[in-house]
């Protein structure tokens, strides 16, 4: 996957979590929950296309680890929306398993960048 790939994969990601809220009905728990989600899930997409306009490597690197823990984050808070049965597990099952596959694709970026890092201070 290509980093234009990657650039659309996060937007059509943050795109779906927007709906997904959208859909829920109001309440004040709720509102307070979609909006870390909404904080989070959003700054993965932002921040990635951030890195990919990174000034050096160590730039890059620092803006991948923010990317990552921003994934990780909105699992989270996916979860936190599971486990209080604010929402079923089917209702977050595909944006979980999405937002699981970016924390496993930024944390893999974030490694090889690490390393090559690493290798070219050699």
């Amino acid at each position: 996957m290509d980093k234009n790939e990657l650039k659309q994969r996060t937007k059509n990601f943050a795109v779906s979590v927007i709906k997904f809220l959208g859909e829920l009905p109001p309440n004040r728990t709720l509102n307070l929950l979609s909006n870390q989600l909404i904080r989070c899930s959003t700054s993965i997409g932002a921040n990635y296309r951030s890195a990919c306009k990174g000034k050096s490597t160590a730039d890059f690197i620092n803006k991948i680890v923010i990317v990552e823990e921003e994934a990780d984050e909105t699992i989270y808070w996916l979860e936190l929306l599971e486990e209080s049965a604010l929402v079923s597990a089917s209702d977050v099952y595909e944006l979980k398993k999405e937002a699981n596959g970016l924390t496993t694709i930024f944390t893999s970026i974030g490694k090889t960048a690490k390393t090559n890092q690493k290798l070219n201070k050699k």
